[in-house]
């Protein structure tokens, strides 16, 4: 997709399969991670056929070399509106336990809500 094409409102996701595979899709800020696995896994492109999952709960994007929670929301990780970010898109059950500083063993940062929020 042209960014000429993207509505200045949204964010266009480039995701990308282990396998290679790429498809375009339409967000909003306001959309996170879970929705955005939702609405694929529900709107899942024809030529990903081989790389179908069972349930929408097990596709988890990476953002930059890092997991996201399903509750990050794209407008929270700061995506430029009217623009391609590319992710990755994987399918795993659980994401790696974070020690108590909120930093993953791999050394990827955890979602961190404060109490105010």
């Amino acid at each position: 997709m042209n960014s000429r094409n993207i509505p200045s409102d949204k964010i266009n996701l480039r995701l990308i399969l282990v396998s290679g595979k790429t498809k375009e899709f339409l967000f909003s800020p306001s959309d996170s991670a879970g929705d955005i696995a939702h609405h694929v896994f529900e709107n899942w492109p024809e030529d990903w056929a081989e790389e179908a999952v069972a349930k929408a709960e097990i596709l988890r994007l990476i953002y930059q070399g890092r997991f996201l929670h399903s509750n990050v929301t794209l407008g929270a990780l700061g995506l430029p509106f009217g623009k391609t970010t590319v992710m990755h898109l994987v399918p795993r059950e659980n994401l790696p336990e974070p020690n108590s500083q909120g930093i993953l063993p791999t050394g990827e940062y955890m979602h961190v809500q404060p109490d105010d929020a």
